[in-house]
């Protein structure tokens, strides 16, 4: 135990003295750059000032606000669609094919996002796998044209980000009590009425949590919108990047991060009220 307790001690000093250098210094730091003024020939001026969170009350950015919202909503939504039944499948399963469907999920994540999305381009583009197998079916006349639309990103997004919605649900199933859904049906209810008002409830933090894991990248992911998306598809990564590495103005892409961060921490904070919602059913039952 004496010598448990030195380990546990520098493991734990690393890890808070990493989280500090490379996760709260430079937000703080973009806190404190967002009240800058800008200036052409440097980073920033050093005088405080609020002017970038005014120039956010303008249409232009409510407009790219709105349209992130709504992407990132559709997105999350079909993620949570397609998600939640693979995620129920693969935590009723036993054995080698459970291992092999959670292999499918995570095989994604061994390669780069990036190459992923341009990768997608051979399969949406005009002559692409998608337009030839429904020409060559005869559901299609004439190819669609999904590349650079706003279809194209929220596939994009999908593609991307779906085992983000599929792990938490699934872990949250696996904990599901099966007691409560046999009581359900002894007590006459059918599958339908259990699922909405046993498994939904009961499986609610990991779906919350899974639409945050979702969502939130969905509006801050810059290059699926610049590729997918062509340049009419400016979203709330692609604002902050252009701001930062572009126009040079670091207080306002400081103050675009701020907001966003504000966003976590509400989504963050619906998150832990909801479960702590569920924490008390559960210990009512």
């Amino acid at each position: 135990m004496n010598m448990s307790n030195p380990f546990k001690f520098f493991s734990l000093s690393m890890v808070w003295l990493w989280m500090f250098i490379f996760a709260l210094l430079p937000f703080c730091l973009i806190v404190i750059s967002s009240f800058m003024k800008h200036d052409h020939l440097q980073i920033f001026q050093a005088s405080v000032t609020i002017d970038s969170y005014k120039q956010l009350n303008n249409a232009v950015y409510f407009h790219i606000f709105e349209k992130s919202f709504i992407l990132a909503g559709i997105s999350t939504l079909l993620c949570l669609l397609l998600g939640y039944p693979f995620a129920y499948v693969i935590a009723r399963m036993h054995g080698p094919w459970k291992n092999f469907l959670l292999l499918l999920v995570i095989i994604p994540f061994w390669t780069s996002s990036l190459i992923r999305s341009y990768a997608l381009i051979a399969m949406i583009k005009t002559k692409g796998i998608l337009n030839a197998v429904l020409l060559g079916l005869g559901i299609l006349h004439e190819p669609m044209q999904l590349l650079f639309t706003n279809t194209a990103v929220v596939i994009g997004l999908v593609y991307n980000l779906l085992p983000f919605m599929v792990l938490p649900i699934m872990t949250n199933i696996e904990r599901l009590d099966t007691r409560l859904v046999d009581a359900a049906r002894d007590l006459g209810a059918n599958r339908f009425t259990t699922f909405k008002r046993v498994i939904i409830p009961l499986t609610a933090p990991g779906i919350i949590a899974g639409s945050i894991l979702v969502f939130l990248p969905s509006m801050t992911i810059f290059y699926i919108p610049d590729i997918l998306g062509g340049a009419k598809s400016i979203l709330l990564g692609n604002l902050i990047q252009n701001q930062f590495l572009v126009a040079q103005n670091w207080p306002m892409g400081a103050a675009v991060s701020v907001v966003l961060s504000l966003v976590l921490v509400l989504l963050i904070g619906f998150y832990l009220w909801a479960t702590r919602g569920s924490k008390n059913r559960e210990l009512l039952t």
